[in-house]
């Protein structure tokens, strides 16, 4: 953006994009093993590739592949709709199949598209090599627990240097908001729809302010505040998970016959007390996994985006697993098996590898560690399961190049839905009040009790569901409404 601005103050040619991409669509599956492949082909689905700028500065320079799948309309056809899972970095591939059921009878009227973004799943990877997840990671209970987390997210830093530097220049959320102009043309739409969570409500805003006048219906779940997004993005969000974990302790309680955790919520918080006092002194030996202070209140934290009955009894019994731990060796179940699989192993290296690069490429954070150390001190009463991980620096801190264009300013008449839990524990809900002055014609569904980072075909409300698939459908916004 940066050269444009100078060649155009020169006088000299401004680069300009080819206006033919192009996407050979085919098969999904790649090989035996593909399931996700294969369930799209069966899906009647097509996959294919897109060539977009590694740099949009040098439209015909580098090029790089982003990977895309296209579930076609069926019925009386509407337009295009261009789908993102968040994370940021989250891979969108299959999001066809899951959306196509989700949205009922809007969902055979659109031809959906999942995207893998830039340097995520099949696009053009980057890998930092990274030995466990990197991030986020808590500081722990006292300074040399801070001073060791602090050394980890410095070496995902240099490691991200050393294996990805020459595409961390590019890797950025106004990239992808340009990946996406160049699907809508190859696509052959004058208009796209899009419908986007978490993260994803962040990149939808970007694209409505680069891009106005290229959108049709956009749906924005789990909203982001467009001035607080960076990698410190959860140093807010502490006070809603305390208050997620205290009405879980009410749950729990009232199945201690089944759970053993205590039998009112102060014993069951006691439960959760104990299991940080140990990981932050001996530890905890989960299987063949070493935890601490620096990961266990990652696993306190993950599952707590939801409020449902199942989604309970699965933290439950990972509360349960941690609290035998306490007093020696267990096995994990199979839910915290995984989730300490993704955590502290190389498995999860290539997505959270995008995920740390996008957020570092998008807003710079302070770079002096003391900062980080002095909110979470200040913190730890008000906060005390939470602050060390929500507050904690990130690699960002460390980041080898800093952001190349400046944050994108959203303020823009373009027309949206925002939809937002009143309890979200992961954008709350003051993140979509701000959004909606920033989006001045967008309006506001707004599902109220509910502790869900998610809502639309995930939380099961009729309400919710049945106002955006009308939307959808006949393109008429709804007052701003609670469900």
């Amino acid at each position: 953006m940066k050269l444009l601005l100078v060649l155009a103050l020169l006088g000299a040619p401004v680069p300009t994009l080819p206006e033919d991409p192009r996407i050979e669509w085919h098969h999904c599956q790649l090989n035996a093993a593909d399931a996700e492949g294969a369930a799209l082909d069966e899906a009647g689905a097509e996959c294919g590739e897109l060539k977009v700028p590694l740099d949009y500065g040098r439209p015909n320079g580098p090029q790089i592949t982003i990977a895309l799948s296209r579930l076609p309309a069926t019925g009386d056809r509407i337009g295009t709709m261009v789908l993102n899972d968040g994370g940021p970095g989250g891979p969108g591939l299959s999001m066809p199949l899951r959306l196509r059921t989700a949205m009922k009878a809007a969902g055979t009227r659109y031809d959906l598209i999942g995207m893998d973004p830039r340097f995520v799943g099949r696009s053009t990877p980057i890998d930092c090599k990274l030995p466990f997840a990197g991030w986020p990671w808590a500081g722990g209970a006292d300074r040399s627990s801070f001073a060791r987390a602090d050394r980890q997210v410095a070496d995902v830093a240099a490691r991200c240097g050393a294996h990805a530097g020459g595409y961390l220049p590019y890797v950025n959320t106004r990239n992808t908001a340009r990946d996406i102009d160049r699907v809508r043309i190859a696509v052959g739409e004058q208009k796209i729809s899009y419908l986007g969570y978490s993260y994803g409500t962040y990149l939808g805003s970007v694209y409505l302010q680069m891009f106005p006048g290229r959108t049709d219906r956009v749906v924005l779940d789990g909203p982001m505040d467009p001035e607080r997004y960076s990698a410190r993005l959860l140093r807010t969000v502490g006070p809603a998970n305390e208050a997620a974990l205290r009405a879980w302790t009410s749950w729990a309680a009232a199945r201690d016959a089944t759970y053993h955790l205590g039998s009112t919520p102060a014993r069951v918080m006691a439960s959760v007390d104990r299991i940080l006092r140990i990981a932050a002194t001996k530890g905890l030996r989960v299987g063949t996994y070493q935890l601490d202070d620096g990961s266990v209140p990652l696993v306190l934290f993950g599952p707590l985006a939801d409020d449902r009955d199942a989604a309970r009894a699965t933290y439950a019994g990972i509360v349960r697993t941690l609290l035998d731990a306490t007093s020696g060796p267990v096995e994990p179940g199979p839910d915290l098996g995984g989730f300490l699989e993704g955590l502290l192993t190389p498995a999860s290296s290539q997505l959270a590898s995008a995920q740390i690069a996008i957020l570092c490429g998008d807003r710079a954070v302070p770079r002096d560690r003391q900062v980080y150390w002095r909110d979470i001190q200040t913190h730890r009463r008000a906060e005390p399961h939470f602050a060390s991980l929500t507050r904690m620096i990130s690699p960002c801190a460390y980041w080898p190049v800093q952001p190349q264009e400046p944050p994108t300013w959203i303020a823009t008449s373009e027309r949206a839905l925002i939809v937002a839990a009143d309890g979200d524990p992961r954008s709350i809900y003051a993140y979509a009040t701000a959004l909606q002055k920033h989006l001045p014609n967008a309006r506001m569904l707004t599902l109220k009790n509910a502790r869900k980072h998610g809502i639309f075909g995930e939380y099961g409300s009729d309400c919710v569901d049945n106002t955006v698939i009308s939307y959808l459908i006949t393109d008429r916004l709804p007052a701003d409404k609670t469900c």
